[in-house]
């Protein structure tokens, strides 16, 4: 973005001095490293609830895929034919019994 060179950031230091005093800087920088830590955790969180959420529609999205290619018709059909392969296969072996 825009980067600060050493003459401003030795001006904004001595501004931040002169407003704040010395024995409140340390105050300042550690309430602002615990705002810029809540910030980054909060990121963090949204970005996992994004994933999550990104997670569970492709999961629902593949269920559905499956459900319009009539997969399970399929395989349904495919088990049958097994089936009627089998019983065609075991009658001549009942019948030898």
């Amino acid at each position: 973005m825009f980067g600060i060179g050493g003459g401003e950031f030795i001006f904004i230091v001595i501004v931040v001095l002169m407003l704040f005093g010395s024995d409140k800087i340390p105050e300042i920088a550690r309430t602002l490293g615990k705002g810029m830590q809540q910030l980054k955790n909060a990121t963090n969180e949204i970005k996992s609830e994004i994933h999550k959420s990104a997670d569970v529609e492709g999961i629902k999205k593949s269920f559905t895929e499956i459900g319009t290619n009539d997969a399970a018709h399929d395989i349904s059909s495919e088990i049958n034919k097994v089936k009627e392969d089998i019983e065609d296969m075991s009658g001549p072996i009942k019948r030898i019994r």
